[in-house]
């Protein structure tokens, strides 16, 4: 097993004895991508400023390949931070805001403009040293503030939410980018996003996170194919969850029929959730080829597929994507293989009452 580059060993946080992180207990590995994901104000970018010792933990232990890092300033921990509003110098060129830190270092001239063109080649700015800030594209100016991280050869390259200033295309260009840098450096990067598209396609692991707390970690095939409760199955992209019970190993009970599964472990009569992906539901255009049956609401084009919005006849309003074209009113049925269907036990995320005004609680 590589070594761990990063441990959170029971770290919790408070900022005026309100918790942001509960009890939290992670390890990153050496040469890892290692995302953070979660919504606005679930804890992630404060683990980021733990890392880089912008904040100290109330209770618990961060630790930098094994050493405490507690109580340890910034410029003693080799660690650089990108952040997403990129504070690039305006009036330094792309050269010298890459040099600022090795300046600080009074590294000899050579070696600084050695170390400036290495990291223009790598970030595919070579031919650009000269050139002002101003006169750069947003995706230029966020590879110049990810250069002027690297160049200090740090051993964990910390980003938080860095691509949320781009458009689309510009933040699917960096996200391959991003990647392609961080495998041939052979470092570690911690990357904190609430955009789950982006952590599935550059990520070697993900850590979900909701209200302070670790909801699920693994590998993006693992977090997207078996979330661990309904926030995760509804976080990672989009998923039709309704109530089941299961009969037994391998057989669960809802929407008025029992289907196959690949799930066991469950109590026999045990309620559960499940889960299917709108993207595995195969459609039938007569309710007899359907285990399920339904009526068409809405239909909706994506551009690649369809978003087709079906009532069952129990009066659950699944979500469908399919390539091929239905009218709304028109009679569809589902088709389910065992392995289209993810059963989970019912978690406190199952649990939530809307009241009559519209409010939420548990």
């Amino acid at each position: 097993m590589a070594e761990h580059a990063i441990d959170f060993d029971n770290v919790s946080m408070e900022y005026d004895g309100v918790p942001v992180l509960n009890n939290i207990n992670l390890y990153i590995r050496q040469n890892e991508f290692m995302t953070l994901l979660g919504p606005s104000g679930c804890g992630k970018t404060t683990m980021l400023r733990l890392i880089a010792g912008f904040e100290q933990p109330t209770d618990g232990r961060i630790l930098l390949f094994g050493q405490d890092m507690n109580g340890k300033p910034p410029y003693e921990r080799q660690v650089n931070t990108v952040f997403q509003r990129y504070a690039l110098f305006p009036h330094l060129n792309v050269a010298q805001n890459i040099a600022f830190g090795l300046k600080l270092k009074k590294l000899p001239k050579a070696q600084i403009e050695q170390k400036v063109n290495s990291m223009l080649k790598l970030v595919g700015l070579s031919g650009f040293g000269d050139r002002g800030i101003s006169r750069l594209s947003g995706g230029q100016q966020q590879r110049v503030a990810i250069a002027r991280a690297l160049v200090n050869e740090p051993e964990v390259l910390l980003l938080d939410e860095p691509l949320g200033a781009l458009d689309l295309k510009f933040r699917q260009e960096m996200e391959l980018e991003l990647k392609r840098m961080q495998e041939s450096l052979g470092i570690t990067f911690v990357y904190v996003t609430h955009d789950q598209e982006e952590a599935l396609a550059m990520s070697d692991a993900i850590a979900v996170l909701d209200g302070g707390s670790i909801q699920q970690i693994g590998s993006p095939v693992q977090i997207y194919n078996e979330p661990r409760n309904s926030f995760v199955a509804d976080f990672i992209g989009e998923s039709n969850i309704i109530d089941g019970v299961m009969m037994r190993d391998y057989l669960v009970f809802f929407a008025g029929h029992e289907f196959r599964c690949l799930d066991r472990g469950f109590h026999e009569g045990e309620p559960v959730r499940v889960v299917v992906r709108p993207e595995d539901i195969k459609l039938r255009r007569t309710r007899e080829e359907g285990m399920i049956w339904g009526t068409v609401q809405s239909v909706q084009f994506m551009g690649v597929h369809y978003d087709i919005r079906v009532l069952g006849t129990d009066g659950f309003m699944w979500l469908v994507q399919s390539i091929h074209h239905f009218h709304p009113g028109e009679e569809v049925g589902f088709h389910l293989e065992p392995d289209d269907i993810h059963v989970m036990e019912v978690s406190s995320y199952d649990m939530v009452r809307v009241d009559d005004a519209g409010s939420s609680e548990l």
